[in-house]
């Protein structure tokens, strides 16, 4: 028992009773894309808690935490009611919380800065406790920290580059209270670390996830500093660069942190999702570059494979996958597409055959998207990349709330972040009043 009050609209429960809840189909509120390791958070989430990324001269210009309100019947439903902000401006990107969910950990891609805020004392104003601003010298070279990912009493921290600003990546691993453990570096062709290549080892980073029951973590790939920190425009112009985004896919060993596959996933593949049934040994990413949906699976011979399952869009127009939301009864999959601010939605009930069930433009631009454990919440938001989000009038920066009733989408509440003056809103995650487990 963690002795905070209890509250009616939510409650924690611990990872092993997560597990069996989500086993025996009872309904949760928390998002789909969590780590299987984290308490999970039952009945309805409370708070949205949107990791921002500060724009010089809208309010302080720091990154910053904000607290979005979204409790049914309160008088702030829809509404920022905190914001707790770092100091400066750091490419805020992705974070996550401890297993036991007292803390959330978020990167600052520029610098590789990670800050750790309590959640606990306080669930509606978490307070920053601790900066982490060692993180190139103490990982041993990695830098770009892009989130933080739940394993028992520790951290996994993926890097997106290293010291020289290239594309070799890191896996980091630290203990919940902020104290490096381990430092694991993505195999290249150079350097394999014991790992079967299908076609190259690039070495990029990107997202980890794990899949417990089958010891198995697979990582994604995208690309170094050098390129995620450059305006997409000129960027986009030079050639040599283009060729520097990651094509590959890592298929780990969990436990022994071994890599044993390097799959060929051609277009920079970024999040990944497992399913959560447990007859399912499979995961879904997207690819940036060419608008497809990859599918990693076991098949019945216990080898691991990856194929292009499913086009999300015409790769010639550039609509750009970024993020992906799989329902937790592995049913539906929505896509969301940043330059035509598109999300879709895929029948992935036949994860070998998916088929696009609908689709709704969001905005101008479009980002990430966290939905409910029980499907009937969605969440997005905008923002890319500071140097990548679009100017003028298409700039949009908000959080926009749905509700999906498996056909249709319907608009909860806007925040305009501009308007707000808090920045532009990138990760999401879900948080709850109480953190009593009873």
């Amino acid at each position: 028992m963690l002795g905070f009050r209890a509250t009616p609209s939510s409650r924690l429960i611990p990872p092993l009773g997560a597990a069996l809840l989500i086993a025996t189909g009872s309904v949760l509120a928390d998002e789909t894309c969590q780590s299987p390791y984290m308490a999970k958070i039952t009945g309805v989430e409370d708070f949205v808690y949107v990791w921002t990324l500060g724009v010089e001269g809208l309010g302080d210009s720091s990154d910053k935490l904000v607290t979005v309100d979204v409790r049914e019947g309160s008088p702030t439903f829809g509404k920022p009611i905190h914001s707790a902000s770092v100091g400066g401006r750091h490419e805020a990107h992705h974070g996550g919380f401890t297993d036991d969910r007292r803390r959330f950990w978020a990167a600052g891609l520029s610098d590789s800065t990670i800050f750790i805020f309590d959640v606990a004392i306080d669930p509606a104003r978490p307070r920053l406790v601790k900066v982490i601003d060692d993180f190139v010298e103490k990982s041993g070279g990695a830098a770009g920290p892009h989130g933080a990912y739940a394993l028992p009493g520790r951290m996994l921290i993926p890097s997106l580059s290293n010291r020289d600003g290239t594309g070799r990546a890191a896996l980091v691993e630290y203990t919940n209270e902020g104290d490096h453990i381990a430092t694991h570096w993505l195999p290249t062709d150079a350097m394999p670390n014991g790992a079967r290549i299908e076609a190259k080892a690039d070495g990029y980073g990107y997202d980890a996830r794990v899949l417990p029951r089958r010891n198995v973590m697979l990582t994604s790939s995208f690309t170094g500093l050098e390129n995620y920190m450059r305006p997409l425009g000129d960027l986009m112009k030079d050639g040599e660069a283009m060729q520097r985004f990651g094509q590959t896919m890592v298929l780990w060993d969990f436990h022994a942190r071994q890599p044993r596959t390097v799959m060929s996933v051609p277009g920079v593949p970024l999040e990944i999702r497992w399913a959560w049934n447990p007859q399912h040994n499979y995961a879904f990413t997207s690819t940036a570059l060419t608008s497809k949906l990859w599918l990693v699976h076991e098949d019945e011979s216990g080898a691991w494979r990856a194929k292009d399952v499913a086009d999300i869009g015409d790769p010639a127009k550039m609509p750009v996958p970024v993020d992906i939301s799989l329902s937790a009864d592995d049913r539906t999959l929505f896509v969301d597409t940043f330059m035509d601010g598109t999300t879709r939605v895929f029948d992935v009930t036949d994860p070998h055959k998916p088929k696009p069930i609908y689709e709704k433009k969001i905005g101008a631009q479009l980002n990430m998207v966290s939905q409910t454990w029980d499907g009937k919440r969605i969440y997005f938001t905008t923002s890319l990349l500071a140097n990548w989000d679009k100017t003028g009038a298409e700039n949009e920066q908000f959080l926009k709330a749905y509700t999906w009733d498996g056909k249709e989408l319907a608009p909860r509440f806007t925040i305009d972040f501009t308007a707000e003056r808090l920045g532009r809103p990138h990760m999401m995650a879900f948080g709850a009043a109480s953190l009593d487990p009873n």
